[in-house]
């Protein structure tokens, strides 16, 4: 099942999507859950697929504004440097990660499908990482690799954008440059755990301008969705809602020759098997 949070004439909803346009959850179930986060907390997604069955789509996609699946998370966590090829790709010689690179993002540095990502005034430097997003559906710390599936709600999309030049502001973090306001992007929907046959060979892509720049599997990951769900849920306890970006493959822009950053009118899209694309375009902010 496809579940998406959306906006209509600046109402804020949730629906089922289908081939035909989005089902109205919200307007059918805001008394008990109103948003989306609510339906994950209350362990209620059967009552929403219950709810849609036989239901006709009550708005078309292109009359709604998509947002970010679960607009305003706990915890949007971010795991770096975890495809086989991409500790190379720094050209440090290092050695590959014992454990997995972790920072934190704000809701409002990410936009939903269709919205514009900004470039900020202070940089040209904008890039692109194309990333699956974990949605959290059950509540867990010290969570046993062999329950990781158990708290996954569904699958999403981030283009986890990056203004490469305020990376290293600081000596030691990378949150200035991962959490300029609507410098990426997440969405459109988020597709149910139960739709996919396990979570080890998703396939992600991202293209700009039609340009395929980044391609890889899940095989290649360094650190598994289970290792992860099991690292994070040692320090943290994952809540339903929580928002976990994967890592992004060899590609983005600034390991390019010459360095290839993204400019206002380029069209971004990212792709998950499974899920669909995420589509944004690049404008400048203000």
């Amino acid at each position: 099942m496809k579940i998406a949070s959306f906006e209509k004439d600046g109402k804020a909803s949730y629906g089922v999507v289908t081939d035909d346009g989005v089902i109205d959850m919200g307007s059918r179930m805001g008394d008990q859950y109103p948003a989306l986060i609510d339906v994950l907390r209350a362990d209620a997604m059967d009552k929403v697929r219950s709810a849609a069955e036989g239901q006709s789509a009550d708005f078309s996609l292109d009359d709604v504004a998509l947002e970010s699946p679960i607009p305003f998370p706990e915890k949007i966590l971010c795991i770096g440097v975890n495809y086989g090829d991409r500790n190379a790709e720094y050209k440090d010689g290092s050695d590959a990660p014992k454990y997995p690179s972790l920072f934190m993002r704000t809701p409002g540095s990410l936009v939903g499908h269709g919205a514009n990502i900004l470039r900020p005034p202070e940089s040209e430097q904008l890039d692109y990482e194309a990333e699956i997003v974990i949605v959290i559906g059950k509540a867990g710390r010290r969570i046993a690799k062999e329950n990781f599936k158990d708290h996954i709600a569904g699958i999403s999309i981030m283009n986890e954008g990056t203004i490469r030049d305020w990376l290293r502001h600081a000596k030691f973090n990378v949150t200035q440059g991962k959490n300029f306001v609507a410098s990426g992007s997440i969405g459109p929907w988020m597709v149910t755990a139960d739709e996919f046959d396990g979570f080890d060979n998703l396939r992600v892509q991202s293209r700009v301008n039609g340009e395929t720049r980044q391609d890889d599997t899940t095989q290649n990951m360094i650190f598994d969705f289970e290792y992860l769900l099991n690292y994070l849920s040692t320090f943290y306890e994952l809540k339903p809602g929580d928002v976990i970006a994967t890592g992004t493959p060899v590609g983005a822009g600034t390991h390019m020759d010459p360095q290839t950053w993204l400019v206002p009118g380029d069209v971004l899209e990212i792709e998950v098997s499974g899920v669909g694309v995420l589509r944004n375009t690049i404008a400048d902010e203000g």
